[in-house]
């Protein structure tokens, strides 16, 4: 009964919710179907076209996409009292992003015609937006709190050709030395919604050189290993929210996750729902939640969510594929011994917005089994038959002693030293993350634009047009106090364990 009483409590909230947002959309506002931030980053915008003639042609091409300041990477404080509208309002900013790329990539001829109507038509009017929109969050903050300084500034954002970006990582050289990302002109309609990914965000495996490299172990090193087996979410549990970035808003991720471990996860999700929730994983003590961006194969499939938000309506489409595997394990640190996780600490690693954020938080990783000494961040990779896709996300492993979240949802974790294996001043090692994902997907035609071989894409915002940079992980924990506790003892003592 109780189960039940609060599966109808979570419905009441989200008609509440919708309810709330509808009226936030009031005056062409539209606060409903939206995402908040998986992965604000702190970097600037990405170095834009050196050419106005160049952006000019990729606009008329379709070729063209929209650069926003993240807004929530600059809020340090959000008082508690002020959350709950500030995650609505967040999540404004991105609807409006996400309509204003749609309205570009349906204006092309009227683009080819008048060489103004892009900052006429669409950037104009979505300042203006952005402006209501952050003068609102600095306003719910300054209710209780100092009025942050200078967000207006922030609400400017700026067009720029959909050229690949080189992220931080090794894009891989074709046999004739020529990185296949840089230059290379696309349709405008490649990918099965139009909006990526293109064959230049592809590269063969087989070209890239090693480039993975471990910290040294320190004397003090905590070199155990605690495996949890929780399934490959074979149950299709699906949705579009985030709960880390968006509570309580509804799709409020704007694309598609696989989850496994904890069944209760939405966006309405409470620590006593989390507590209480089933799981999928075989050690029942651990009830934590493990969530990604699906994977799919833009072969024209129409998958369940092909006409919902988030899912086609937002340009991923295709069908979706489900991980051959998933490996979830817990390691230590190089540089000494391990604290325990504190229960429901929130951990988001990567940025869904990289593309456009820049690389400071990308994390994406991209490989093929047999080849995992040499990891992509802005490629995805070809690989050779018998060979498999991976994905694999490496965890902050640092915590900051005191708090399970933070305002941008990263300050409160950090990673370690790549070098020595230490954490910054203040923080303490905590077990890390690693989950690594296998795809068993045919290698992309690149020749054809993906016409014999589909493409394959990694669910986002529309206007990060599927670029590899963007992947990302998300994970609560809700391990069983005792779990976790033999859990750093497995690590701290150099043990494997499940």
């Amino acid at each position: 009964m109780r189960r039940s009483t609060r599966k109808r409590s979570k419905t009441t909230r989200r008609a509440i919710a919708a309810v709330a947002a509808t009226a936030l959309g009031a005056g062409g506002l539209i606060a409903v179907n939206v995402y908040a931030s998986a992965g604000e980053s702190g970097s600037g915008n990405t170095t834009k076209s050196s050419s106005q003639d160049q952006l000019n042609q990729a606009m008329a091409a379709g070729a063209a996409t929209i650069d926003c300041p993240d807004v929530g990477t600059r809020l340090q404080q959000v008082p508690d009292q002020a959350r709950a509208e500030v995650d609505r309002e967040l999540a404004l900013l991105d609807q409006q992003v996400a309509d204003a790329y749609q309205r570009l990539q349906s204006s092309t001829q009227a683009v080819r015609q008048d060489s103004n109507f892009a900052n006429n038509a669409i950037m104009s009017p979505l300042k203006e937006k952005r402006t209501a929109t952050i003068d609102r969050i600095a306003i719910a903050i300054g209710r209780t709190a100092d009025r942050p300084q200078g967000l207006e500034s922030l609400a400017a954002c700026t067009l720029r050709a959909a050229e690949n970006q080189a992220g931080n990582g090794e894009g891989g050289e074709d046999q004739n030395g020529q990185n296949p990302g840089n230059g290379q002109e696309e349709p405008a309609d490649s990918g099965q919604a139009g909006n990526g990914p293109v064959a230049a965000d592809f590269v063969d495996i087989t070209t890239v050189q090693p480039n993975v490299n471990s910290p040294q172990q320190q004397q003090n090193a905590s070199l155990g290993k605690f495996s949890t087996d929780c399934g490959v979410n074979a149950n299709k549990l699906y949705n579009t929210d985030n709960i880390i970035v968006a509570p309580g808003v509804d799709n409020g991720a704007h694309h598609t996750h696989d989850y496994v471990g904890n069944q209760a996860n939405d966006a309405f999700a409470s620590d006593e729902d989390f507590a209480d929730g089933e799981t999928t994983c075989q050690n029942q003590g651990d009830k934590s939640s493990y969530y990604w961006p699906v994977l799919r194969l833009q072969d024209g499939t129409q998958e369940f969510d092909a006409d919902q938000a988030g899912g086609g309506a937002e340009g991923n489409a295709g069908k979706i594929l489900t991980a051959s595997q998933v490996t979830l394990e817990y390691v230590g640190n190089a540089a000494g011994k391990v604290v325990a996780m504190p229960k429901f600490l929130r951990i988001i690693t990567g940025d869904a917005k990289a593309f456009t954020n820049g690389t400071a938080n990308a994390n994406a990783a991209w490989s093929c089994t047999g080849f995992e000494d040499r990891q992509l961040t802005d490629k995805y990779p070809i690989c050779p038959e018998g060979s498999s896709v991976v994905r694999t996300s490496k965890f902050q492993s640092c915590w900051d002693g005191r708090n399970i979240d933070s305002a941008n949802h990263r300050d409160h974790v950090a990673f370690a030293d790549p070098n020595t294996g230490a954490c910054p001043n203040g923080f303490q090692a905590i077990p890390q993350l690693v989950q690594r994902l296998v795809y068993d997907v045919d290698a992309p035609s690149l020749n054809d634009n993906g016409q014999s071989s589909a493409f394959y894409a990694v669910d986002g915002f529309p206007e990060q047009m599927h670029k590899p940079i963007t992947d990302h992980g998300d994970f609560v924990n809700v391990f069983d106090e005792q779990v976790m506790n033999t859990l750093v003892d497995c690590i701290n003592t150099g043990q494997e364990c499940k």
